[in-house]
């Protein structure tokens, strides 16, 4: 695990653990308030954060714990951005439906809603893949109207 600073510029590499979520979810946390967001709007970039790394464990290394998952985080005073890389399989989001919540709370399901969570709760989401090679996922909320 390896964090560097290069001006605001930070990066965090982990193995793809379940256990590595909290160390995921503390480094986001630092960085979202170092850029003076206030806790309710770092909460949802950090649930938002563990979605998205929660889906790379499970789906893109089907919870093989040697994949490799690779934040980076940028901010300015308009924008807080997170971009999240891995090897894993590629998998296009926009073949996921939106859920029908009532149903879904209705039948007692857990999983499943971690792409309309991320969408909720930041202001960009937005995912490239490069099969056999990378995927990535971008999120990001702007700062101004947090």
């Amino acid at each position: 695990m390896t964090t560097k600073s290069k001006n605001k510029l930070n990066e965090l590499r982990v193995k793809s653990k379940t256990e590595n979520l909290s160390v995921i979810r503390d480094f986001v946390s630092e960085k979202a308030l170092d850029a003076g967001l206030p806790m309710a709007t770092v909460e949802n970039i950090m649930l938002a954060v563990d979605e998205a790394c929660t889906n790379i464990i499970k789906h893109a290394y089907k919870s093989s714990p040697e994949g490799k998952i690779i934040l980076n985080i940028d901010y300015d005073e308009k924008k807080f951005t997170i971009t999240i890389i891995d090897y894993g399989k590629s998998f296009e989001p926009n073949s996921v439906p939106l859920p029908n919540l009532q149903k879904y709370y209705r039948e007692h399901k857990v999983g499943g809603l971690g792409i309309y969570l991320m969408k909720s709760l930041m202001d960009d989401v937005k995912y490239t893949s490069v099969p056999g090679k990378y995927n990535q996922v971008l999120l990001s909320k702007n700062i101004n109207g947090s």
